[in-house]
């Protein structure tokens, strides 16, 4: 994986999901380099709506996707109510 790789969030975690990013959300990873294990990953949502949150992903949670698509985050973001 590099930056600006598109990626989707494969396993449900209680430390990611304290940051309202759940399985199944897409997101692009934003830093240059993988520090121990962990890519900075930042989940948008669409327009001008704040991003959900850019936590620090491990690199075996994720999976690269060829595009990714912010509608996916609003639509599982209101299955938890966040």
């Amino acid at each position: 994986m590099k930056m600006m790789d598109c990626v989707e969030l494969i396993v449900e975690k209680d430390t990611y999901a304290k940051e309202g990013v759940h399985k199944g959300m897409q997101g692009w990873i934003c830093m240059e380099e993988c520090v121990d294990g962990y890519w900075l990953v930042n989940f948008p949502q669409c327009g001008e709506k704040d991003d959900i949150a850019t936590p620090a992903v491990k690199e075996e949670d994720l999976k690269e996707i060829p595009v990714m698509n912010a509608i996916v985050n609003e639509r599982i973001k209101e299955q938890y109510g966040n």
